[in-house]
């Protein structure tokens, strides 16, 4: 019998292609599969044990045990909008170590939640290569799925009588990391600073700490006359400050 794995991330568009996977096939043999990376929103865990009761399928929980950034310091590199070690230490590779020791790749579909956009699909070439042997199915990218907006798949889970993570009402477009994923660019950062400032301050003092260790490193980068610089959290927070004050 085949074994459906949904790579969970506790985001919307893992929920919504988990509730098509259930629908399909089920809830025996039907995996939740989701990454621990310990920085994650609380909130993220009370919408992934909800999910969990929803569909009758517990969570299949792993974990590296570090968080991003007692990896940057053991790796000796900070992560940041372009290069996300994070995301391969801390994500794929607990996650392929349970596909190989529970999911034969010969009787077994994994799925990734991303969404119908022209940006998103663009990645699937990409996903397909990095999770060979296994197959790989993107529920939201089926033919004849429609394109659906981010408050119409939260809505999804409403209906389901499930409140979405409160990331989403904070404003912010993923649920990952807390608002603090090292991947994201200045405006997700500078409202980080704005709704979630304690968080922001962790950071920053983290980032700090690894830039004395490491030199001059930072997890942005801005632009001046088309030349990129190192932009350091504090300098980010500097200018939001003196914008807000102007």
């Amino acid at each position: 019998m085949t074994l459906h794995v949904v790579q969970f991330s506790g985001g919307i568009g893992s929920f919504c292609a988990a509730l098509r996977v259930h629908k399909a096939h089920g809830p025996e043999n039907m995996v939740l599969l989701i990454a621990d990376t310990g920085i994650e929103d609380p909130d993220l865990w009370r919408f992934a044990e909800d999910t969990s009761r929803y569909l009758d399928v517990p969570l299949s929980i792993v974990r590296d045990g570090r968080t991003p950034w007692e990896l940057f310091r053991d790796k000796r590199f900070l992560g940041n909008d372009r290069i996300t070690p994070c995301t391969k230490y801390l994500k794929q590779i607990p996650c392929r170590k349970w596909m190989k020791e529970n999911a034969d790749p010969a009787d077994t579909v994994g799925y990734i939640g991303i969404e119908n956009t022209k940006k998103d699909k663009a990645r699937i070439p990409a996903i397909e290569h990095n999770w060979a042997p296994w197959r790989i199915e993107f529920p939201l990218c089926a033919k004849g799925e429609p394109w659906r907006t981010k408050d119409e798949l939260l809505d999804e889970a409403r209906a389901a009588g499930i409140e979405p993570p409160r990331m989403y009402a904070e404003g912010f477009a993923h649920n990952n990391c807390g608002g603090t994923c090292v991947r994201a660019g200045m405006k997700q950062w500078r409202h980080t600073l704005e709704v979630l400032p304690e968080r922001f301050a962790y950071a920053e003092a983290q980032e700090a700490e690894l830039r004395a260790m490491l030199g001059d490193v930072s997890i942005l980068r801005q632009r001046r006359k088309g030349v990129a610089y190192n932009l350091p959290l504090s300098e980010l927070r500097r200018q939001h400050e003196l914008t807000k004050t102007a």
